[in-house]
């Protein structure tokens, strides 16, 4: 299973992909342009520590992003997805792909998904964070697919011997 953010345009919420795919063990894909430089120090902030735990790759483009997918459906998370998340089934090749947070995912995307997943909120309400969306696909992805182990570095620590 594989984390991919389609032209990102809010560098903390890439770092916070980098956080989410180190500790969850999945490969993270940033398909460029991006709207801001990969090095911006807002995204090494929200990634702490986390980058050398991440597999991080970044494609120039779209078409860059597709010729070196590996096998596995690309499932588009978006608000106008036509299966709610809750149904979906998962598979452990899935891509996971969200994308720009301005404006999603152009029609080309759309119509490139092997599948597109909505994730329910209240009427209304118009999305959620890219990151806040990533973490909920992800938890529900690897919890509903086999998924690879939980590097330890990213477990809670134990408790406190006077807790």
């Amino acid at each position: 299973m594989r984390l991919a953010l389609f032209q990102p345009a809010i560098p903390q919420n890439v770092g916070a992909c980098i956080r989410l795919s180190a500790c969850f063990g999945l490969e993270l894909d940033v398909v460029g342009p991006t709207a801001f430089r990969m090095d911006d120090r807002a995204m090494k902030r929200a990634a702490l520590d986390y980058g050398p735990l991440s597999h991080l790759t970044v494609h120039a483009d779209w078409d860059a992003f597709q010729a070196a997918r590996p096998a596995g459906r690309l499932v588009l998370f978006t608000t106008k997805g036509a299966m709610p998340l809750p149904d979906f089934a998962f598979q452990p090749d899935d891509v996971l792909l969200f994308g720009s947070e301005p404006t999603g995912a152009p029609e080309f995307v759309h119509q490139a998904a092997d599948a597109r997943v909505v994730i329910p909120i209240q009427p209304g309400a118009r999305s959620l964070n890219l990151a806040v969306s990533a973490g909920i696909a992800v938890y529900a992805a690897t919890t509903a697919a086999p998924a690879p182990a939980v590097d330890p570095a990213c477990s809670p620590p134990p408790p406190r011997p006077d807790a």
